[in-house]
C-alpha cells in the first residue's frame, strides 16, 4: 500500500478545485461530493476516519464542510494541503458572490433581475422549512430535545435572546446531561453512514496509523493558532483603532468575527444570527434582501455561510464613506469573507492532532447534540421570519405577557409570492424535486410573472 505522500501535490489541488466546483446544495449535498470523490472514487482516507474528522468539524462554528476539506487537505499533505483545500472551497463562491452582488446593485432595477429575485425568494423559503423538517428529523431524538428546539424558538421568537446565548445555554444542558449519563443526551446521535460504498482504512492510501505530522504536537499547534490569530485579528484591531468603532468596515469586522466564534450548527443557525442583527439592529440589509443573499448562495458552489458576503456587500455600499460605492462594497464583502473563513483554519491546525480525545469525550458529543436541537428551533424561527416578510405586506405587533410578537395582517397577503411558494414545495415534498431544479424553475417563474403582470 502506497503512502499518502505518493499523492502528488498538483493532483490534490485538481482534486480540490474539483470538489469546489461540484459543492452546490448545502452542507449534506457537499460533503456527500467530498465522500464520494475522496474515499470512494479516490480512496485517500477511509470511511471511519472521514467520519472522525467529519464528528469533530460539526463540534466546531463555522461552516463544517469547508472544515472538513480543511482537515483532509492537512492529513494528506500537511498544512499547505489543509491551506489550498479549504480556500479552493470558498474561491468558486466567493467569485460568484461577489458578480451576482455587483449584478444586483447595478442592475437591480431592470425587470428581469427583479424578477429572478422574486422567484427565488419563494423557493428559498420553503428551502428553509425543508431544512427544519430535515434537521430536526435526525436530530430530535426524543422529548427532551424537542424541548430544547421548542425552548430556543420561543426565546427567538417572542423575546429576542440573542442567539449566543441559546447556543451556549443549550450546551450546557447537553454538557451536564452528558457528564450526569442521562440517556436523553447520550443515546444515538453521529452522522452515520455517509456514502453508499464503505472504504475500510486498511485499504486507503493513508491506512489506519496517523501520519507523523498528525500526531499532538503541542509548539507547533501553538505556533500555527499565533499565526492564523494574527492574520484574523490583527486587521479587526487596525479598523477599529484607524476607524473608530462607529465605521461600516469596523461593524463588519468585529460583527463577523463574533459569529465566527458563535455560529454552531451550520448555515441556516448562521442566518437566523445574520438576521437578528444586520436586518434589526444595525439597518445594513432588508429581511427580502437577506433571502436574495441566501438564493445567490443556494444556487452557487461553496459554502451557504457566503450569504455573509452578501451582507457585508450591501453594508459598505450603503456607507461607503469618502470611497466609491462599488469599491467601498467590494472591499466590504471581501472583509466579510476573510473574518468568516480565517477562524475555520485557525479551529482545524490547532484542534485536529487532538481530536481523538474530543471524540472519545461523552459530554462534549452530549453538548453538541443539544446545541443541534437548539439549532432547530433557530432555523424554524428563520423560516417564520421569513414567511412574514415574503407572503405578508405588513406585520402589527401583538403585545404578550412580557414579549411583544410580530403577526402578519392577512388582508397584505402577496398572492403571488404564496402562489410560487406552495408550488416549490409540491415539487420539493410531493416529487422531491433537487433544490437547484426548483430554485431554477422558481427564478424562471418570478421573471415570467414580474414582466407579465409588474409584480416585484
Amino acid at each position: 500500500m502506497s503512502t499518502p505522500h505518493t499523492v502528488p501535490f498538483g493532483e490534490a489541488m485538481k482534486v480540490w478545485a474539483r470538489v469546489a466546483a461540484l459543492s452546490f446544495g448545502g452542507p449534506a449535498g457537499q460533503i456527500a461530493v467530498m465522500h464520494r470523490i475522496v474515499v470512494e472514487e479516490k480512496k485517500w482516507i477511509g470511511e471511519n476516519r472521514f467520519l472522525q474528522a467529519l464528528n469533530y468539524c460539526t463540534l466546531l462554528p463555522g461552516p463544517e464542510a469547508q472544515q472538513l476539506a480543511i482537515y483532509i487537505g492537512w492529513l494528506m499533505h500537511r498544512t499547505r494541503g489543509g491551506l489550498v483545500a479549504g480556500t479552493l472551497f470558498v474561491l468558486p463562491g466567493l467569485l460568484a458572490i461577489m458578480m451576482l452582488s455587483w449584478i444586483y446593485v447595478l442592475l437591480g432595477k431592470v425587470s428581469v433581475v427583479q424578477g429572478l429575485f422574486f422567484g427565488l425568494k419563494a423557493a428559498v423559503l420553503v428551502i428553509v422549512v425543508e431544512a427544519v423538517l430535515r434537521v430536526g428529523k435526525r436530530a430530535l431524538r426524543n422529548n427532551a430535545l424537542r424541548g430544547l428546539a421548542a425552548a430556543a424558538f420561543i426565546a427567538l421568537f417572542l423575546y429576542d435572546v440573542p442567539f449566543p446565548l441559546i447556543i451556549l445555554a443549550a450546551g450546557i444542558v447537553g454538557y451536564l446531561g452528558g457528564r450526569a449519563g442521562l440517556p436523553a443526551f447520550t443515546a444515538g446521535g453521529g452522522h452515520g453512514k455517509v456514502g453508499a460504498t464503505q472504504v475500510a482504512d486498511a485499504d486507503s492510501l493513508l491506512g489506519e496509523e496517523t501520519p507523523d505530522h498528525a500526531r499532538p504536537n503541542l509548539r507547533w499547534s501553538l505556533s500555527i493558532a499565533a499565526v492564523l490569530l494574527a492574520l484574523w485579528l490583527v486587521p479587526v484591531a487596525v479598523l477599529h483603532v484607524g476607524l473608530g468603532g462607529d465605521n461600516v468596515f469596523t461593524q463588519i469586522a468585529v460583527f463577523f468575527s463574533k459569529m465566527a466564534v458563535v455560529t454552531f450548527g451550520g448555515a441556516y443557525a448562521v442566518l437566523a444570527y445574520v438576521a437578528q442583527q444586520a436586518v434589526d439592529t444595525y439597518h445594513w440589509v432588508t429581511p427580502g434582501e437577506m433571502l436574495d443573499g441566501l438564493g445567490m448562495a443556494e444556487t452557487t458552489p461553496g459554502p451557504l455561510i457566503m450569504v455573509t458576503q452578501f451582507v457585508g456587500f450591501l453594508a459598505a455600499w450603503r456607507q461607503p464613506g469618502t470611497m466609491p460605492p462599488l469599491l467601498a462594497a467590494t472591499l466590504g464583502g471581501l472583509l466579510t469573507t476573510w473574518v468568516t473563513f480565517v477562524p475555520c483554519f485557525l479551529w482545524i491546525f490547532f484542534g485536529a492532532p487532538f481530536v481523538e480525545a474530543l471524540r472519545a469525550n461523552k459530554a462534549l458529543g452530549a453538548a453538541m447534540g443539544a446545541i443541534t436541537a437548539a439549532v432547530v428551533g433557530v432555523i424554524l424561527n428563520l423560516a417564520v421570519w421569513f414567511a412574514l416578510h415574503v407572503l405578508f405586506a405588513r406585520q402589527v405587533p401583538v403585545h404578550l405577557p412580557g414579549a411583544t410578537v410580530e403577526l402578519p395582517v392577512l388582508s397584505s397577503v402577496d398572492w403571488p409570492s404564496l402562489v410560487l411558494s406552495l408550488a416549490a414545495a409540491v415539487a420539493i415534498f410531493r416529487f422531491k424535486a433537487g433544490m437547484i431544479a426548483v430554485l431554477l424553475a422558481s427564478a424562471l417563474a418570478g421573471i415570467t410573472v414580474h414582466l407579465a403582470f409588474g409584480v416585484s
